[in-house]
């Protein structure tokens, strides 16, 4: 009995796949044939929109976890979980001296899983400052900041100071006793440069104290000023790998 259904199973299966490959439909969707082939294959994902940053082909040698050891797909993946809980912590906050800590308060107490998402969200971002530095760390230790791929590293940098800002400018929003003070520390730093201290202080905080305009300023920054940077960055960044021919090779 078996032997005599699957042929007409796989004839049924046949005759289905060779109208759905006929459909104008179907070809509306997908411009190529089946990838059975090399040639397929990276066409496949060099034209879809969801596949098209992977590369087609990789080596060997990156395939192995220890040779990047994924910090920088970690790095991404806190910014993703960090832009998530950020929209969530957005609407049980308001950017005011006057509700800011009571809304941090209430959100621990009152909002269901409230306090699970600003842990969250504070321990990705911890997170994320440690395996961005790691990550710098790995590809200085393995020399893969040299030509051709000197501009990308400078793109890495520049993405480890947003990454030190976006934890700092997000230090002042609870606006308790250790943030307040923190900020003020931290302020004051940036104001003892002889040149321009005093009007770098002045622009950061909005006057001469911490306050409603220092809150404000930095509550722009950390939810779409250094995100919205972070973001672009980090597309010319993953481009950029791309262009210098993937991942280095180790040495």
């Amino acid at each position: 009995m078996a032997t005599t259904e699957r042929p007409q199973g796989q004839a049924i299966v046949d005759r289905a796949y060779e109208f759905l490959v006929n459909n104008r439909v179907w070809k509306s969707i997908f411009r190529i044939g089946y990838p059975n082939t090399p040639r397929n294959q990276m066409l496949a994902v060099a034209t879809n929109v969801f596949l098209h940053l992977h590369p087609t082909r990789v080596h060997r040698t990156h395939v192995k976890i220890t040779h990047t050891y994924c910090l920088g797909g970690l790095s991404f993946f806190l910014f993703l979980g960090l832009t998530v809980t950020g929209v969530l912590l957005m609407f049980y906050y308001v950017p005011s001296v006057e509700r800011a800590y009571a809304d941090m308060q209430a959100l621990q107490t009152d909002v269901r899983f409230g306090m699970m998402l600003r842990n969250t969200h504070r321990w990705m971002a911890h997170g994320m400052v440690i395996t961005v530095m790691l990550h710098m760390m790995r590809v200085f230790y393995t020399g893969a900041y040299k030509p051709p791929r000197e501009f990308n590293w400078v793109v890495g940098v520049i993405l480890l100071v947003l990454t030190l800002l976006l934890s700092f400018t997000g230090y002042l929003l609870p606006w308790d006793e250790l943030a307040f003070w923190a900020i003020t520390v931290g302020t004051n730093m940036i104001g003892s440069d002889p040149i321009l201290g005093e009007v770098n202080q002045f622009v950061m905080i909005g006057g001469f104290e911490v306050g409603q305009n220092a809150l404000i300023r930095f509550y722009t920054l950390h939810v779409i000023g250094l995100p919205l940077a972070a973001a672009i960055f980090m597309s010319v960044h993953f481009w950029r790998i791309r262009r210098d021919g993937g991942l280095a090779r180790p040495l």
